[in-house]
């Protein structure tokens, strides 16, 4: 905010939990953003991982799920993801702070002389490093806005009170209050209040503990979040407000609700946003603001606070026609490594007012060998692909399984069934073609066997083989759409012939086989540049057949379903034509939201 050349302090709200892991801080913290985004605010996210990875590159999915991938390339938690899509947002990696990042920092800085010969330790050091790290981001536009800085940076610390590992973040919050002063920065603790015994009592001693060890390390909850079955009781209320020194007025109830869309509101009818903007001192806590990019956000935020993000909320409680949509992956087991494909689905089936019911399919249960072996899983598996009424294939690295998602794509592909590749997904849909329709037999990628008498996919040359992390062609990268027969890409894109995609890959189409491709019908519609990237493909004969190389997922919102994900869950709908036809031949996102309420 800027007055007469007079920049406001940035405020700092920082959310912490305690007792046990997966209270749902995440939501917690992006929803925040959403209820001040409605008091008018611009609102920045920084994610603090105790761990000592650099980043998420080189973790394994089953070890730490979805490695997110941001505008500048960097793969981050997917924490991260949640603050773009409910706070419509474009963060960075330096967003995502970790310990990793930290120690590297500092170790450089006293390679290079930064501390001048003196002994480097913890504080203060890494302390400052830290502050530094955070002052320096908060400032950072990331609503697209080249000028305007944040207004509120909420800053989510990974881990529970009491973890070792966090030690020194806390610590750093500590100084960094004191440095900005205490109207500037405000403190939101996740507390745990479990119901217990025949009597379905509400139990606060869990909270009561995590505040104490809060507040041993120099911090005072300004607010508390109370994760619960139930709403609370007064008398809850009264003991929390008590024993750990917070107004009633101050202390929320999260307790559990119909869709995660819901969040918000509640914080919203607890007053929680007009609470902060008090705390900070800022005169807009009766502002009223949209947070939905939508023709009538303003006139729905107008006559209700997050009144257009009610409508999202509705939704997905009150849609009664359901459409099917299979994932065939290999981390079917662990639903994070697809949390982002699994929110665009679902962004997608919100807009067209569709229940979304998710088949998982493990590629391996495909495969010939799980008919010998397990008659029942092979049976079961095909049962769940063939009765999906549309089919996603996601590229996540290290997830191969080659041969069952070949068999995968060449059901698609013959029965007509909606398909969307994405990334190694896009590359399955060329393997098999190039196997079923070429009759190239032994076709394959150069990632999965080097030397294969047709390498339709192969290693990219501007990345390297050897070092695994931020070594991808990963980021926002342009994509050049043909306007050949209008384009079925074209169309779901709104006509743009450009258009900006974040990638996370390091193999891709074979430019030398390209040509022979699209002679038997596998187009090439999107492409770099130069033309020599293939990274959209589309069988022009078939109804939906799409294949992008880059992750249209992760730049879906609540609000604006991403293009590909939207094609996808209409035409599993049967309403891919008449929703173009609506929108003037050309796909809206967002115009379903606006036209069916």
């Amino acid at each position: 905010v800027r007055e007469h050349g007079w920049r406001a302090p940035m405020k700092y709200l920082l959310v912490t939990s305690g007792t046990v892991s997966g209270l749902g801080k995440g939501t917690a913290v992006s929803s925040i953003g959403v209820v001040l985004r409605s008091h008018g605010l611009r609102v920045s996210a920084v994610k603090i991982d105790p761990y000592l990875n650099i980043d998420a590159a080189t973790m394994s999915p089953w070890e730490h799920g979805e490695a997110f991938v941001v505008e500048d390339g960097g793969e981050v938690d997917l924490d991260i993801g949640n603050y773009e899509r409910f706070l419509d947002v474009n963060l960075t990696a330096s967003h995502s702070l970790t310990s990793g990042k930290v120690f590297e920092q500092v170790l450089k800085r006293e390679r290079t002389g930064h501390y001048l010969g003196k002994t480097v330790q913890m504080i203060p050091a890494v302390t400052d490093a830290i502050q530094d790290w955070i002052i320096d981001i908060a400032r950072k536009p990331v609503d697209g806005s080249s000028e305007k800085s944040p207004d509120v940076c909420l800053i989510e610390l990974g881990g529970t009170i009491g973890d070792m590992d966090i030690s020194m973040f806390l610590e750093a919050m500590q100084q960094l209050m004191f440095k900005v002063g205490p109207e500037n920065f405000c403190i939101c603790h996740l507390g745990m209040v479990p119901t217990m015994g025949t009597m379905a009592e509400q139990k606060t001693k869990p909270c009561q503990q995590s505040v104490r060890m809060l507040r041993e390390v120099g911090l005072k909850p300004d607010f508390l979040l109370c994760r619960s079955e139930n709403a609370l009781e007064e008398a809850t209320l009264r003991k929390l407000a008590v024993l750990c020194q917070v107004p009633e007025s101050n202390i929320v109830s999260l307790h559990d609700i119909s869709n995660m869309y819901r969040v918000p509101l509640l914080l919203a009818e607890q007053g929680l946003g007009g609470c902060i903007c008090r705390h900070f001192g800022l005169s807009c806590d009766a502002v009223m603001s949209p947070v939905l990019r939508l023709a009538d956000s303003a006139a729905r935020a107008q006559s209700e606070r997050l009144g257009d993000w009610r409508v999202l909320a509705d939704r997905i409680d009150t849609a009664s026609d359901e459409v099917i949509i299979a994932i065939v992956g290999r981390f079917t087991g662990l639903h994070d490594t697809y949390t982002s494909v699994v929110k665009a689905l679902k962004h997608a089936a919100m807009e067209v007012n569709l229940h979304l019911a998710i088949e998982w399919v493990d590629p391996i249960d495909l495969e010939p060998n799980t008919q010998v072996q397990d008659n029942r899983r092979y049976d079961a598996a095909w049962w769940r692909l063939k009765s999906a009424h549309g089919v996603v294939l996601p590229g996540v690295l290290g997830d191969k399984c080659v041969e069952g998602k070949v068999r995968a794509v060449k059901y698609c592909r013959t029965s007509a069934t909606p398909f969307l590749g994405i990334a190694g997904g896009m590359q399955i849909a060329v393997i098999e073609f190039a196997r079923s329709e070429l009759g190239w037999e032994g076709a394959n990628s150069t990632e999965f066997e080097e030397t294969n008498p047709h390498p339709v996919i192969i290693f990219m040359p501007e990345a390297s083989a050897a070092v695994t992390g931020s070594t991808l062609r990963s980021g926002s990268r342009a994509t050049v759409i043909r306007d050949e027969d209008l384009s079925m890409a074209l169309r779901l894109f709104g006509g743009k012939t450009t258009i900006y995609e974040r990638h996370r890959h390091r193999y891709e189409v074979n430019p030398n086989i390209v040509p022979t491709l699209e002679a038997k019908g596998m187009r090439f519609v999107g492409q770099d540049e130069s033309g020599s990237r293939m990274q959209i493909l589309e069988i022009k004969s078939l109804p939906f057949f799409i294949g992008t190389q880059f992750h249209p997922e992760f730049k879906s919102r609540p609000g604006a379903a991403t293009p590909p994900f939207l094609g996808l869950v209409l035409a599993a709908a049967r309403r891919l034509e008449k929703r173009l036809q609506e929108d003037g031949g050309l796909l809206r996102p967002g115009s379903g939201l606006e036209r069916y309420h």
